[in-house]
Parts: structure tokens; C-alpha cells; sequence
């Protein structure tokens, strides 16, 4: 079995801790660990460190050899830049191809929150026996424990078999990221799960589905695949970078294609999306105030917020639900429930020509 983990994106939603040189998954967020180092210390019990595949950009490959140097060189695959999950999967695959022609691969972000991990392990154990019976194409589904409208939803449909103890269902549908009134039916539906972003398939599986959902894609990659282990690698993969849209594995192919299936994930997840995320898994005094990493904070009537400031004093007075990140150079308050429009503050300091915050 191989791993890939997708380790692109700026992470734009933890500005301003979070920047282009070093973005969310090289953070150590929530433990003395970073994240991309957190998912790869739990993936090793199942696959070998030298079946671990990492796909980054150029500008993170350095921080990545230093942060994880039990990976080999040759498994940090450089994309010339982002173009979404599909052509990241699509590049990934190759490789494994080159080394075993077919076998299971597991595709995993970089930087998820994940408990329970002994019941992730058997949950994706079991994955990868539904997937070297045949050519499916499988998902992880989180129970909702709330109407969240930051993430994408899979519809259950029906039961297809059980293995290891575990119902392996069809997925009837995907839904994108929905409103909140549509997000509170979804939970009372009571048949409706978080799409997790991790996925498990043979090689020639998703390859065939690439091929058949996204043609243009494919060419590419044929191309690609001619030119492995040349001197006109990299040449050829950024022009075909250039020239391939950028598009979602949800949207390209797993939206379209038969024979999903999905596996619920019964432990605790987070995609760790937005700093409200890490307001709710922080520990909290009595007031419902999250102090991130320690700091100097006095609250006067003030509650549930979450602040971060490890070079100041921070004083809140009469207010509640708000977010306070301050860094060397940058300060964000943000009213608790918006912090996905972070990233707009983000595009906003890029379209200004504001390099030096980016």
C-alpha cells in the first residue's frame, strides 16, 4: 500500500500565523509536532515510510525535507504550482505506477486533526481491501456534529457490503459547501456526512476514472509519464501544469463516476479550517476564552473569544465572541463565525501588492 499526502495551499484562513512561506501544515498547531509531521506519524503503523508520497510546491520542499527527514528525497514530489486535488492525485499516481505498476493508495491532506487513531488505521485498512476487490472509488464520510457550511457533504445511500465489522455504503450524491438553512436539514436529514478529503483506490482505478471524467487531464499526464526519470521531467510536467485546469478529485471525478463508496469515520476529525476550528478544540476558562499558546491576557466582562498573542497584553472589555491574533507584524480581530472570510483579507493584501504580508 501507498500513501499520498497532499501537502500544497497557503493556508490562507490561519492569517496571519499562517503565510505563503510557511502555510498551515508546517505549523505546529496543536501539539509540539506540525501537522504534515502529525499525519505522517499516523499513517507509518499502515504503510512504509518509504511508500510515503508527498506532493508540495517548490517554495515548501526545502521545509519539508527538514521537518521530515525519515521521508526519501525521491518521495517529495514538486508541483511547478498549484492546479486543486486532481492534477495533485493525478502526478502522485504516476509515480506510484512507476515503481509497482498497481497497488492501493491512500490520499490524504496534510492537515487534519484526527483522534482515535488505532480506529483510523482499521478504517482504512478496510478501505483498501474494498478496493483491491474491484474498481471502486472510496471516501471517508464524518458524522456531522453540526450545520457546518465549510465543508462539502456526501449523501449515504445504500448498504453495499461489510468487511472487518464495518458498512461500506454507495454514495448517492455530493453536495458542495451548502447555506446554513441547508446545512441544518442536512443534520436532521440524519443521512448526510462531512466529506473528509481522504480517498482510497487501486492505481489503474483512478487512472481509468481520470481518463474517462478528465480527458484533457490525462493527456497530460500521459505526457508526464513519458518524461519520468528524464532529464525533461520537469520541463514537460510544468508545461503540462500551464496548460491543464485547475479542478477538484471531488468535482472531476468522484461527482460523476460510478461505484463510490464511502466508510464512516466513527473518530474525531477536524480539518482544523479556520481559527473559529481551533477555538472550539482549545481548552477554555470559565468565561469560554481560549488562550493560544500561553500569553497575557485580562478579560472584564468579556467571553467566548479566542486570542493569540504571545508578545502583549491583551485586554478585553465588554465584548464577546471575537478572534485576536496578533503577530510581529500583523494584528487580525475577527467576530467568532466569520473566520472563513479570513482568506478574502488574504486576497485582499495579494490584489494590493502587500507582498511583504503575504
Amino acid at each position: 500500500m501507498y500513501a499520498v499526502i497532499m501537502a500544497g495551499g497557503k493556508g490562507t484562513r490561519f492569517w496571519p500565523v499562517s503565510r505563503e512561506r510557511k502555510p498551515k501544515h508546517l505549523l505546529d498547531i496543536t501539539s509540539e509536532r506540525t501537522l504534515i509531521q502529525e499525519t505522517v506519524d499516523r499513517i507509518r503503523p499502515l504503510v512504509p515510510v518509504e511508500n510515503i508520497l508527498i506532493v508540495t510546491g517548490r517554495s515548501h520542499a526545502a521545509e519539508l525535507i527538514k521537518q521530515l527527514p525519515e521521508i526519501p528525497g525521491e518521495n517529495i514530489i514538486i508541483e511547478p504550482f498549484g492546479r486543486n486535488t486532481a492534477p495533485c492525485i493525478g502526478l502522485a499516481t504516476l509515480h506510484i505506477k512507476k515503481r509497482t505498476r498497481e497497488d492501493v493508495m491512500v490520499v490524504l491532506p496534510s492537515d487534519h486533526l484526527i483522534a482515535d487513531e488505532e480506529r483510523f488505521l482499521h478504517i482504512l485498512a478496510v478501505a483498501a481491501e474494498m478496493a483491491q476487490r474491484g474498481d471502486y472509488l472510496l471516501t471517508i464520510g464524518i458524522r456531522p456534529a453540526k450545520p457546518e457550511t465549510g465543508y462539502g457533504y456526501l449523501e449515504q445511500g445504500d448498504l453495499r457490503t461489510i468487511i472487518g465489522g464495518e458498512n461500506i455504503y454507495e454514495v448517492r450524491s455530493f453536495r458542495e459547501k451548502p447555506s446554513h438553512e441547508l446545512a441544518k436539514t442536512f443534520l436532521s436529514h440524519g443521512g448526510f456526512l462531512w466529506n473528509s478529503g481522504m480517498f482510497i483506490w487501486k492505481v489503474s482505478t483512478i487512472l481509468e476514472a481520470i481518463k474517462q471524467w478528465l480527458p484533457d487531464l490525462y493527456r497530460g499526464l500521459l505526457q508526464i509519464e513519458c518524461a519520468l526519470e528524464t532529464d525533461g521531467e520537469d520541463e514537460i510536467t510544468e508545461q503540462v501544469y500551464r496548460e491543464v485546469a485547475p479542478i477538484s478529485i471531488d468535482y472531476g471525478v468522484m461527482e460523476k463516476a460510478n461505484d463510490v463508496l464511502l466508510l464512516k469515520g466513527e473518530f474525531r476529525w477536524d480539518d482544523l479550517g479556520s481559527w473559529d476550528a481551533l477555538w472550539e478544540m482549545s481548552d477554555k476558562d470559565e468565561q469560554g476564552n481560549a488562550l493560544w499558546r500561553g500569553g497575557d491576557f485580562i478579560g472584564v466582562d468579556a467571553g467566548n473569544s479566542f486570542i493569540y498573542s504571545p508578545r502583549k497584553l491583551v485586554a478585553l472589555v465588554g465584548v464577546e465572541d471575537l478572534l485576536v491574533i496578533e503577530t510581529e507584524d500583523s494584528l487580525l480581530i475577527c467576530k467568532r463565525g466569520s473566520s472563513q472570510d479570513v482568506k478574502t483579507v488574504v486576497e485582499t493584501i495579494e490584489a494590493r501588492g502587500r507582498k511583504e504580508y503575504l
